[in-house]
């Protein structure tokens, strides 16, 4: 136990150094080790991880002609099962495909709460000032912030599940503008990653935050999300764009 809980400050130590000096564009290919220690660091918090497509310039790696979701997709169809906290197997997916992103397999362990980056800092700043325990967050590319949190687990009515496609369906998008809430059967890319256009996923709090309930940021990310969809400048904001799809 002792050496477990060395190990993981060891790891939080080269985490919190990283993220101080994150060079501006951080990736998957700028730092080898630290990008171990931040995929280790997420493993270590419970949230399985697997291989995910990288960009080639403003391609994906996986060749698909017109892929929609360009460098944000697992390379595997079998993603759920391949998903892994196995420290032995990240090591060797990271040390043997150093430019692939990953994505973490949400609705295990934790669920994801994705929303638009305005609001999502508008909501962190307001969450932090209350004293509220928030998580891990992490901002992708240059319009999606991601708050991870504790699953809701599996309630016994069906009917209390969200879906991953919570503001594509009209009965939704009134009340919850540009949320989307990845919980079980979805994933998010994981950082570091890169996205095609020097665009990155990086931590803006790490891993290494205890997971909070969803419940406790919910009400603050649903009325950011509100203000930001019907603010002048986002009044023809696009629902069908703002959630990536399951599979590709």
């Amino acid at each position: 136990m002792g050496a477990d809980s060395g190990r993981f400050r060891g790891t939080e130590s080269r985490i919190s150094q990283w993220l101080r000096r994150r060079p501006k564009s951080s990736g998957a290919g700028t730092d080898g080790s630290a990008r171990v220690a931040l995929l280790l660091a997420v493993a270590d918090a419970g949230m399985p991880i697997a291989p995910a497509a990288h960009p080639i310039g403003y391609r994906c790696s996986c060749e698909r002609i017109g892929c929609p979701t360009p460098a944000r997709h697992p390379v595997s169809f079998a993603w759920q099962t391949q998903s892994t906290t196995d420290r032995a197997q990240i090591e060797r997916w990271a040390t043997g495909q150093p430019q692939a992103n990953f994505i973490t397999a949400t609705g295990m362990i934790h669920d994801v709460l994705d929303v638009p980056l305005t609001a999502g800092r508008s909501a962190l700043e307001r969450l932090l000032d209350a004293g509220i325990d928030v998580g891990p967050v992490a901002e992708s590319g240059e319009d999606r912030m991601l708050f991870f949190t504790a699953t809701r687990g599996t309630p016994e009515d069906e009917d209390e599940w969200w879906p991953c496609e919570l503001d594509c369906h009209p009965e939704t998008m009134d009340a919850h503008p540009g949320l989307r809430w990845h919980c079980r059967g979805s994933y998010v890319l994981l950082p570091p990653a890169r996205l095609p256009g020097e665009l990155d996923v990086h931590w803006v709090r790490g891993p290494e935050h205890e997971l909070p309930d969803p419940l406790t940021l919910l009400e603050t990310l649903t009325e950011a999300c509100a203000r930001y969809a019907g603010s002048a400048e986002q009044s023809e904001l696009d629902h069908d764009a703002i959630a990536w799809p399951l599979s590709r």
